[in-house]
């Protein structure tokens, strides 16, 4: 019998758990889901910075979307990332290491300099005709 998938754990057939994933915090910022984790000794924050449009909604926004992604690697902080996922949602994502003891106080303060340091960036991609997207809040 195969464990069964239960939230961020995996439940044995007698009733042990282990931690399948990282337990996570979803915040928003400027109508976006956001997601932070602890894990192994860092902070992973993730958040859905928006949708590229589909040429049926706009055809014209696609070209100047796909530009802007595409320079965005090299001007992004050290230790952050762009992904661009199948379905055209752009995530950023960013790895910091965790000194110490992980503490609600490091991970809020993260969470915040994470947020404020999205903001030109999610300007760039809005500038660019991508879209905060229906249900981007959600992660």
């Amino acid at each position: 019998m195969h464990p069964l998938s239960h939230g961020p754990f995996l439940v044995d057939p007698i009733g042990g758990l282990t931690l399948h994933r990282a337990p996570a915090l979803r915040f928003a910022w400027r109508g976006r889901g956001c997601e932070a984790r602890i894990e192994e000794g860092r902070i992973s924050l993730i958040a859905q910075a928006g949708r590229v449009p589909s040429t049926a909604e706009d055809v014209t926004a696609r070209p100047g979307a796909f530009a802007a992604l595409s320079q965005m690697p090299g001007e992004l902080p050290e230790g952050w990332r762009v992904r661009l996922l199948p379905d055209h949602r752009i995530q950023l994502m960013s790895q910091q290491s965790m000194p110490d003891v992980a503490t609600a106080t490091r991970l809020v303060g993260a969470m915040v300099r994470f947020a404020l340091a999205l903001d030109p960036y999610l300007d760039r991609l809005e500038s660019a005709g991508v879209t905060a997207g229906a249900g981007s809040a959600k992660t």
